[in-house]
């Protein structure tokens, strides 16, 4: 939270003294790309079954992260997905959900 407030304060005060331009704001606030180098990663969104606690999100990302490919995983214990960016050329959707499947909490690719 600290570090949201910094990093605020930080690109207002940028912006006040004119360094920042609109175009630069946007650029700040631009979701990462997903491409690097010559291989393209790909995202997708997979539904997550079991999670009723406060640590499954953590067993559900770190099993994930542990298949070949993928380079983040993102958890949203509320809404029972995870979000993953991966190599498609090392990882698959199947390999990502039998992943999490394995660990105890069952997932299907949503998109």
């Amino acid at each position: 939270m600290k570090r949201i407030l910094a990093i605020s304060v930080a690109v207002l005060g940028f912006a006040a003294a004119g360094l920042l331009s609109p175009g630069m704001i946007n650029a700040l606030s631009a979701p990462p790309a997903v491409a690097q180098g010559t291989s393209t990663l790909r995202q997708s969104v997979f539904a997550i079954e079991n999670m009723t606690c406060a640590l499954c999100p953590v067993t559900v990302r770190k099993a994930i992260e542990r298949v070949r490919g993928v380079k983040t995983v993102s958890v949203d214990f509320d809404a029972k997905t995870a979000t993953v960016v991966y190599d498609p050329a090392a990882a698959t959707p199947a390999a990502i959900a039998a992943a999490s499947t394995d660990a105890g909490y069952p997932a299907t690719i949503r998109q």
